[in-house]
């Protein structure tokens, strides 16, 4: 019935790709200069440290596309334990324990990981394809 969306696939997991970057940007940004919006209270200082440069700089490499599956590959896993050390903790379900965006920025980046750059990256222009097809992927 929506067959016609098909032809939009490459340009959508773009877009997805670029908007889930561009948005870690920021958890990165606040963590380490405060911007925007001030630098969030409460926060250790480890977690600073190690989340913050891995948010700016993952989010920057997954945004433009360049060394796209092992920056989301690292980010997943920031994700997966940003949730179990400061979400689960508290409560059972995500939606009680705040932990919504951390669970979904996992699982994106996790499929971002699998699937690659996809069109509009840095890494299919290093390639001199379009398209990120994966490793061990035949033509």
């Amino acid at each position: 019935m929506l067959g016609f969306l098909d032809r939009y696939t490459d340009y959508t997991y773009a877009l997805l790709r670029i908007v889930a970057g561009f948005l870690f940007i920021f958890h990165g940004a606040q963590k380490l200069f405060g911007f925007p919006g001030g630098a969030p209270e409460g926060i250790p200082d480890f977690i600073i440290y190690i989340a913050g440069p891995i948010e700016l700089v993952g989010g920057i490499l997954i945004m433009i596309g360049l060394f796209t599956r092992e920056a989301a590959f690292l980010s997943a896993g920031l994700m997966a334990a940003a949730y179990f050390m400061a979400h689960a903790t508290s409560a059972l379900f995500p939606i009680l324990n705040r932990g919504e965006l951390a669970i979904m920025f996992c699982f994106v980046y996790l499929y971002i990981a699998c699937t690659g750059s996809g069109i509009w990256s840095i890494d299919s222009m290093r390639e001199g394809s379009s398209v990120d097809s994966g490793e061990g992927d035949s033509a």
